[in-house]
């Protein structure tokens, strides 16, 4: 920021100590350097403030890039999972003798969708696993 060499830092010192006098410069270098310190301290919080907000602006970018990609993938798996027209129109033409190979030609790629009716089972144990502990409780010697 500033560039103050050596040099003029002695003339300003030697100028300082003849307009003060010996008795009030180390009390106006006191407070010279209070209000430096001051100042240096508001510039760090400043420059601190303006970086966690630039790194909020950042996050939030990415965040709305992300955003936008996820949509844009949901919307082409979206379009992918739908039969074409022209896949319809020819499952719809095909004669009923030949099921099998309608099904072929709609959708080669996909897979069966599963049943969301069938609910998963669970051996006794995994579905309470106090149930061991409790018969053992019981046994009185």
């Amino acid at each position: 920021m500033f560039e103050v060499s050596l040099v003029e830092l002695a003339v300003i010192a030697l100028v300082a100590l003849l307009v003060l006098g010996p008795e009030k410069l180390p009390r106006a270098a006191r407070t010279a350097g209070l209000y430096l310190r001051k100042a240096r301290a508001s510039w760090h919080s400043i420059r601190t403030d303006i970086e966690r907000e630039l790194a909020a602006e950042d996050l939030k970018s990415a965040l709305k890039d992300t955003r936008r990609q996820l949509r844009s993938s949901a919307q082409e798996i979206g379009d992918g999972l739908q039969p074409s027209p022209a896949s319809t129109k020819t499952a719809s033409a095909t004669p009923a003798s030949e099921p099998a190979a309608a099904q072929e030609t709609a959708a080669p790629d996909t897979a069966p969708e599963p049943a969301d009716d069938i609910e998963p089972t669970l051996p006794a144990e995994a579905a309470d696993p106090h149930a061991g502990h409790r018969q053992r409780d019981r046994h009185t010697p």
